[in-house]
């Protein structure tokens, strides 16, 4: 089966290569643009098209798709916020994801942005390559004992509360459908306003809803305790960027951390090195000396690249064979 992938990166196209080739039944073509209404065209004749967690798959762009042949959208991702299911039942284009391929590989960079952020080892890096072996500027906290909040406590919530609990973390979460390994494990859930105004640290892993757009808005924020930390590696549209902006520059917001922009799609996966940045929201980020940046970066790990690869293969698989799409989406 013709799958016409958008959004290629050289890591894309090795490991999909690979799960391609291990299935023997499909043709992957690889092509570099996002895809939106002005290259959907590319995918004419296509019956799978394969899109990544920033490619546009609004109504515009499925009923192109649609008009060129495509019957099923095969997601590389977990989250699907950027397509119109309703409009893709209504124009008979199922659609598949990737509802788990490594939580470990977030997980573990969560808890890497909370030590760095902590024990400034990004600055303490480039001071020591310029001769500066001074530790002023550089007094962290021990995250021994600290209360941390993990909202979202699915199957990478809950990697991060075994990784905090081994630190030694008070852990406090949230859920509206509440992870009973997670009581086991020694977390308590209690309601949001509680678990703001005790962390220390809190750490986002919910998916993007209309629900949980903007979850953490001014009103959000203003509860928090003061100088707390705030981590992001679950959607950039968890945050009201420019409350944050605000909370920031006030100093009840701590310190920052974040793999994920609302607005991330016109500059995560891309060398902008040579230009100027045009988000001024953005831009206002980086210059705070508490913030810190990875550009989308939480999930990539072999490990999780290869998962992924197998899963929207598999995906692919049980499509043109007939059979049921377990991971199916529907609207």
């Amino acid at each position: 089966m013709r799958i016409a992938v958008f959004n290629t990166k050289p890591y894309d196209r090795e490991f999909l290569a690979e799960a391609s080739a291990r299935s023997g039944r499909h043709e992957p073509t690889f092509l570099e643009p996002l895809l939106s209404s002005a290259t959907a065209k590319l995918a004419d004749g296509f019956p799978v098209t394969c899109a990544f967690v920033n490619d546009c798959l609004d109504a515009a762009v499925l009923e192109i798709l649609a008009a060129g042949g495509t019957k099923l959208i095969a997601l590389r991702c977990a989250g699907f916020n950027n397509v119109d299911l309703g409009a893709a039942a209504r124009l008979g284009i199922r659609v598949v994801r990737v509802p788990a391929y490594s939580p470990y590989a977030v997980a573990e960079h969560t808890v890497g942005m909370m030590l760095t952020l902590n024990r400034k080892f990004h600055k303490a890096y480039n001071r020591v390559r310029e001769g500066n072996f001074a530790l002023d500027g550089l007094l962290g906290f021990d995250m021994h004992g600290k209360t941390v909040g993990v909202v979202g406590t699915g199957k990478i919530g809950e990697c991060v509360v075994r990784i905090l609990l081994g630190f030694g973390c008070r852990v406090l979460a949230y859920d509206p459908f509440e992870n009973e390994t997670i009581k086991q494990l020694g977390a308590k859930y209690v309601a949001p306003a509680a678990l703001l105004a005790e962390c220390d640290i809190v750490t986002l892993h919910c998916p993007l809803t209309p629900e949980s757009y903007h979850l953490f808005d001014e009103r959000r924020l203003a509860l928090m305790k003061p100088g707390a930390m705030l981590i992001n590696t679950g959607r950039g549209g968890l945050l009201d960027t420019s409350a944050v902006v605000r909370a920031l520059k006030s100093g009840r917001l701590g310190s920052l951390g974040i793999d994920v922009y609302e607005e991330e799609a016109d500059l995560f996966f891309v060398d902008h090195s040579h230009h100027a940045i045009l988000d001024d929201v953005f831009s206002r980020l980086l210059t705070f000396p508490n913030v810190l940046v990875t550009g989308h970066q939480a999930f990539f790990t072999r490990e999780a690249l290869e998962a992924i690869a197998a899963t929207t293969i598999a995906n692919v698989d049980q499509f043109a064979a007939g059979e049921k799409l377990t991971n199916e989406v529907k609207g």
